[in-house]
């Protein structure tokens, strides 16, 4: 019999009284809490978003609360601890407004005093917010005779929020400085403390200041406390994985494959190898039960961190499928005047780890749903002079239907229009490869396969649907003849000859002093 399974809920206690499925993450959070691995009790973690931060501290607030009779059943109710009850301090900085400066400023006192006051504390509109927040841990610790449990949400959201002006950004820094500050000057009365984020500003006080903060980012042990297994995910949700396959039409290790193929694919730990799920593409996947799989994740919204970073950024022409060579500070945001791609894409999750060997990580796309996130996010930026999304559609939908003089209207346009930089700098043909990479691999009717290897050489762009396969072969200061010609010659077009389709040969030609498509052919095999 299927459980009930929740899309929308980040509130353990709802979870459990609603009898909605919960994967059990409590063992964990156990050895957490009683310091059994790590002897400490100021945490941080960095994971994407909707990857069950929030779920994970409102657990945490349930257990310091005492709350024992909603862990029936889970590991920690077998464990042996002791259920006290501590007081809380829990504060969540999501959607704060960061219009202006003075916005946030009115927004975060606010934030302040709310949480502040349901835990039972003072506010002195006199003094400043971290003032206030120093007070109640040091008042609440004397009024209940133990110390304070402090759990802080998205602790880096007003910052991300604030990328696109970095004089803004760093002045709501230097606020949330001051006010994390206070954690490491009251340190004696915490009794546990877990700051969650997606993106890692190592500039706040919160690493500079708090020498002994444990960071849980990429620690093995806890590389799978946010996601899912294969294992929990079979032990959770078989009924409904079972129920999806029947509704696809596919034998059950098929489905798996899929279902992991699109889903699954996130690493957060150069010491383990362990990959997990998101775990709101399980659910917004295995509720509705589709026919197809579709993106989920990605249509809950994109982190404002990443798309306030990209308005300020061309797009990059690297292959996000294959980031060699990162070490793990790139991974970091040590300037907000300097960012960099690499950094804001892993920690926003477009990108995870896929190797790590000589203290070098191995970057690139966690799976089919992020694959054509990002790059709808970059042919969005590629083609925001024609239009964004829409002229993507167009021009999609051109080559599907094999309407090829559009088609090849279409790419004119966008050539002519992207921002190579100086018309005397000379583009690589991978930097127009990779421009029409992104436009059509962010279409979900289009199978992609860029760098195609074979027998005699790469066919540069090879593109599926579920009607025609198109070959494409890029020239700069050539002539699209010479790139059907070199199609033919390499046989790029045999390994999709059996599977019955018409195949299509395109030659792209470029030239070099303008950067624009100077030539474009066609030829069915």
């Amino acid at each position: 019999m299927e459980q009930r399974i929740a899309q929308d809920i980040s509130d353990f206690r709802e979870l459990r009284e609603k009898g909605f499925i919960y994967v059990d993450k409590t063992e964990p959070l156990y050895r957490l809490v009683e310091g059994i691995d790590i002897g400490g009790k100021l945490f941080f973690i960095s994971r994407p978003r909707r990857f069950g931060k929030s779920l994970m501290l409102s657990t945490l607030e349930c257990i310091f609360r005492g709350k024992r009779e909603l862990f029936k059943g889970l590991a920690i109710d077998k464990l042996d601890y002791d259920w006290a009850e501590y007081p809380i301090l829990h504060f969540n900085f999501a959607t704060m407004d960061v219009e202006t400066l003075e916005a946030f400023k009115a927004g975060f006192v606010v934030r302040v005093r709310r949480s502040l006051e349901e835990a039972g504390a003072d506010y002195d509109p006199t003094q400043a917010p971290n003032d206030n927040f120093a007070d109640a841990i040091s008042s609440l610790a004397r009024k209940r005779g133990k110390p304070v449990v402090v759990l802080i949400d998205e602790y880096d959201a007003p910052v991300g929020a604030a990328l696109s002006d970095p004089k803004k950004a760093s002045s709501i820094r230097a606020t949330l400085s001051a006010f994390y500050g206070e954690i490491k000057n009251n340190a004696s009365n915490i009794r546990f403390m877990m700051m969650t984020g997606v993106t890692r500003f190592t500039q706040l006080s919160v690493f500079s200041a708090l020498n002994n903060l444990n960071d849980l980012t990429m620690d093995s042990r806890y590389a799978t406390l946010l996601g899912y297994t294969e294992e929990e995910l079979e032990a959770n949700f078989s009924p409904s994985l079972h129920a999806h396959a029947d509704i696809m039409g596919l034998p059950y290790e098929d489905y798996r494959a899929e279902l992991r193929r699109w889903y699954n694919g996130y690493r957060f730990s150069p010491d383990s190898e362990t990959r997990v799920y998101n775990p709101v593409a399980i659910a917004k996947t295995l509720g509705p039960k589709r026919k197809t799989f579709a993106p989920t994740w990605s249509k809950t919204g994109r982190p404002s961190v990443l798309i306030n970073y990209l308005t300020m950024r061309d797009v990059d022409n690297r292959d996000y499928e294959n980031v060699r060579g990162v070490t793990e500070s790139a991974l970091d945001v040590c300037r907000l005047e300097a960012i960099q791609p690499v950094s804001m894409l892993y920690q926003g999750g477009y990108l995870t780890i896929k190797d790590f060997k000589n203290s070098l990580f191995t970057l690139g796309i966690p799976n089919e749903e992020v694959r054509l996130d990002l790059n709808s996010l970059l042919a969005q930026y590629a083609a925001q002079e024609e239009g964004g999304e829409t002229f993507r559609d167009a021009a999609c939908f051109s080559l599907l239907e094999a309407n090829f003089e559009d088609f090849f209207a279409q790419l004119r346009a966008l050539y002519a229009h992207l921002p190579y930089g100086s018309t005397e700098a000379r583009v690589p043909e991978a930097g127009y490869q990779r421009i029409l990479y992104v436009l059509l691999a962010s279409w979900q009717p289009f199978r992609v396969t860029a760098e195609d290897r074979q027998a005699q050489g790469r066919a540069d762009i090879v593109v599926e649907s579920d009607e025609r396969v198109y070959i494409f072969e890029f020239k700069v200061d050539k002539t699209a003849a010479e790139a059907i010609a070199q199609i033919k010659e390499r046989g790029y077009a045999e390994p999709y000859k059996a599977l019955g389709k018409p195949i299509y040969l395109l030659g792209l030609a470029f030239k070099s002093e303008t950067h624009t498509l100077e030539d474009a052919l066609v030829e069915e095999v």
